[in-house]
């Protein structure tokens, strides 16, 4: 089955509440609408109702009964609600002011919607840097237990080819430990796209044939990652030639369960994540869909600048998806 028909038939009708916080932006409109009306989640959308409704009126956007959420203009009794809610998660680093101050930004308050439960998850990013998505789900909603390190996946689709690119969007550096960490659960989130998780540790080196400093640091990851999860075939360090192509895997990792089979690649640092995703997709004609944000408590994902309303309403569904895990 096609994996945006598997995902769909997992949400569809479990009314499951995705937050939009720029309700401003016609790309947002247009998929949220696509969604409602395809019976798939339930959108909200944040902003102006007035300017919200005017944006989809001049793009010919039916929003239909979509719940349009003032953010500014809250009961003050909701608000705080809301205020109280950060404080507690805080525990002292945020005082109240702070938190009044907070909620005025739309990412923040919608992180802190999917904190309370309001909704399910938050899709955001179409107009705002990722920092201005990833610092508000780390301050509230935090890791998930276990995880000390939040990271950035791209799903990579063409045909029927699906793989996991990590951390692709937002740790610069890893130590091994971090690498570790993201490698296993990078297997673990790509079994969300039904991707039978094969993890490759990538390096300019394959198996000792080189070395140096960032070669024993994914060296050092792979054990580690070998033994945090066991269950799950990672292997490395692997150039991608030798992780990819079976025959190449043959001559440079003989006997390995990953070479030549690898679906999910974890990048030694963020600029060779980056630079590879963005090649696979322009050059390789691959859909990049992300950064996905991995090891949080609850589902906020993120979108590129340069979005279509195409990818918003697929990440939308992939992070509904999520809250079902």
């Amino acid at each position: 089955m096609e994996l945006f028909e598997s995902l769909e038939q997992k949400i569809s009708g479990k009314d499951i509440k995705i937050v939009f916080p720029e309700g401003n932006d016609v790309r947002i409109l247009g998929a949220a609408s696509r969604l409602a009306k395809d019976g798939l989640l339930k959108p909200i959308i944040l902003g102006d109702k007035d300017e919200v409704n005017q944006v989809a009126k001049d793009a010919d956007i039916d929003l239909g009964d979509i719940e349009i959420v003032d953010y500014q203009h809250q009961p003050q009794e909701e608000v705080d609600e809301m205020v109280s809610a950060i404080v507690a998660r805080r525990k002292g680093k945020t005082d109240e002011a702070k938190a009044r101050n907070w909620l005025k930004d739309p990412n923040y308050f919608g992180t802190t919607m999917v904190y309370m439960d309001k909704v399910d998850g938050m899709v955001s990013g179409a107009a705002h840097a990722t920092g201005d998505t990833v610092r508000p789900a780390l301050q509230i909603i935090k890791t998930k237990p276990g995880i000390k390190l939040l990271s950035g996946s791209f799903l990579l689709l063409r045909n029927d080819e699906r793989y996991l690119f990590a951390d692709s969007a937002i740790n610069p550096e890893l130590d091994a430990e971090g690498l570790a960490g993201v490698a296993v659960e990078s297997a673990r989130f790509a079994k969300t796209f039904d991707i039978d998780p094969k993890v490759a540790l990538l390096s300019f080196s394959t198996k000792g044939s080189a070395k140096g400093d960032m070669v024993t640091k994914v060296q050092e990851a792979t054990k580690l990652a070998q033994q945090m999860a066991p269950d799950i075939p990672i292997d490395g360090e692997l150039q991608f030639d030798a992780a990819f192509v079976p025959s190449v895997a043959e001559k440079k990792a003989p006997g390995s369960k990953v070479a030549g089979h690898a679906n999910v690649f974890i990048f030694p640092e963020l600029q060779s994540g980056n630079i590879s995703y963005k090649i696979a997709q322009r050059l390789g004609g691959f859909q990049a869909l992300g950064p996905l944000l991995q090891g949080l408590n609850k589902p906020v994902n993120d979108l590129s600048r340069g979005t279509s309303e195409d990818d918003v309403y697929k990440v939308s569904i992939i992070t509904a998806a999520e809250t079902l895990n």
